[in-house]
């Protein structure tokens, strides 16, 4: 009787573990999000790119990458829409 109790144990718990459906990971994170924004124009002659950041990103943005570096600007700022209608990505 032991030992078969042992077994049913042992056969309901290697069952969850293989129908788990617990990720080891959570939900993957795009690279390129914004969470801190300029307050500054930046030149026109300046930008390389301006990067619409993943709809996944819990906050919208534009990447914006100069060629020393890179700045996260809202979406709905005059300077950036005007931008990106002149050069589409």
């Amino acid at each position: 009787m032991r030992a078969s109790s042992m077994c049913l144990v042992f056969g309901l718990v290697l069952m969850m573990a293989w129908t788990s459906e617990a990720q080891p990971y959570g939900p993957a994170v795009p690279q390129n999000c914004c969470f801190n924004f300029i307050d500054f124009q930046i030149p026109t002659a300046k930008i390389v790119s301006a990067v619409k950041t993943n709809s996944h990103c819990p906050v919208p943005g534009i990447v914006v990458t100069t060629p020393r570096t890179t700045f996260c600007v809202k979406p709905d700022e005059a300077w950036i829409k005007s931008y990106r209608e002149k050069h589409p990505s």
